[in-house]
């Protein structure tokens, strides 16, 4: 099924968008043209340059697991993959795990998971309290039951790197990028003919992608489809202390607290308690407070600490299942969704990228099934439930 000559318009040109790019610009039946829209190429407000940027194994759902171990691959080796006349880039990653603490309450989920996990290739332990606290003792488990360290592909990096290694790499490749602001999709009888524009010019196009974040959802509009995904409000807070933790993994506390070393500081974020849709992305400073105690709680060291910085990003929050909702759009063959990625953009953006483009130049998912993932299960009411949301 070779695609020579054939018009490919992108809307949002972020990490999922780039990847897309990048793997279709790479593909070897494609010979096209490719065009991103993005409507900021400074990126201040996108996702892919606000996150926290890491990358885990410890997911419920195979498709998930399979999708972060191509993803874990393709970083390890991305000076192979996205290099360009010399120019290599380099993503600080850094491979220490996670580490998911359980009370009484949460053990049995994590030995469901466990088990999941292991049958799928993952390196995991399950790690009960006195084993945890060997292992890792600046930390307080008195009141855990069972912890599980993922032992290797898990771990953080530069997410702003990777989405300039990606867009770098798909530009040197012939794909074209558009600063301007995409308003929805031209179509008729089944089909996408154009991507609209604000002002009222349009980009014709053969395939249209929506990849768009946060912004996704206004895009599919005039298209009969609903799309559950709105943007979240997540805070970032780096802080200093005097406290030690060699060793140190991204730990995720059963309060929802998450805190990882970066550098000579930590940073962390809690969810908030009340978690409304498309709030201005204005840091929530007294979160800080309830996180301070939080912290102090779990790591003794931390109850003399000061924040440093902080900032604000959106999870394009799928509503429905918190999972990605990849592929065709249910009533227009040729107009494809990479949205309501819930906070695992970037770490599944190289298997999300190569599976676009091999739908788009083979018709189908050739190396990894992603159509578990498929959009048509918002039509049909089914969900596809993630127990390891974070």
């Amino acid at each position: 099924m070779s695609q020579t000559g054939q018009k490919i318009v992108i809307v949002g040109g972020g990490v999922i968008g780039s990847a897309i790019a990048y793997f279709l610009a790479s593909h070897a039946r494609f010979h096209g043209e490719i065009t991103v829209v993005e409507r900021d190429p400074t990126y201040a407000q996108a996702s892919s340059a606000l996150s926290a940027s890491s990358i885990r194994q410890q997911f419920s759902q195979p498709v998930n697991i399979a999708i972060s171990q191509f993803g874990i691959g393709f970083l390890r080796n991305i000076k192979q993959h996205l290099a360009v006349d010399g120019d290599v880039p380099d993503i600080g990653l850094t491979e220490r795990g996670y580490l998911y603490l359980a009370t009484e309450a949460g053990a049995a989920t994590l030995r469901e998971n466990h088990a999941i996990q292991r049958a799928h290739g993952v390196k995991v332990a399950l790690l009960d309290p006195a084993a945890l606290q060997q292992r890792f003792p600046w930390l307080r488990v008195d009141d855990l039951a069972l912890a599980s360290l993922g032992l290797e592909g898990e771990g953080w990096f530069d997410g702003y790197g990777l989405l300039m290694a990606f867009k770098h790499k798909a530009r040197s490749l012939g794909v074209q990028y558009v600063k301007a602001h995409a308003t929805g999709f031209a179509h008729s009888q089944g089909r996408v003919s154009a991507v609209t524009l604000e002002g009222g010019a349009s980009l014709p196009c053969d395939w249209a992608v929506n990849a768009a974040g946060a912004w996704a959802r206004p895009l599919l509009a005039g298209t009969g489809l609903d799309l559950p995904v709105y943007g979240r409000r997540r805070c970032v807070y780096g802080f200093s202390s005097p406290a030690k933790t060699p060793d140190c993994p991204l730990v995720i506390d059963p309060s929802g607290l998450w805190f990882r070393p970066e550098g000579e500081m930590w940073i962390c974020g809690l969810p908030p308690a009340q978690d409304d849709n498309d709030l201005p992305l204005d840091v929530d400073h007294a979160l800080f407070d309830e996180a301070w105690l939080t912290l102090a709680n779990r790591v003794p060291g931390f109850e003399a600490l000061r924040q440093q910085r902080a900032w604000a990003g959106y999870y394009e929050y799928n509503t429905h299942d918190h999972n990605a909702l990849l592929g065709p759009h249910p009533a227009l063959a040729n107009l494809l969704l990479a949205n309501g990625f819930s906070g695992h953009g970037l770490q599944q953006a190289p298997a999300v990228g190569r599976g676009l483009a091999e739908w788009i130049c083979e018709g189908a998912y050739t190396s990894l099934d992603l159509s578990p993932l498929a959009v048509q299960r918002l039509v049909e009411g089914r969900a596809l439930l993630e127990k390891n949301v974070i």
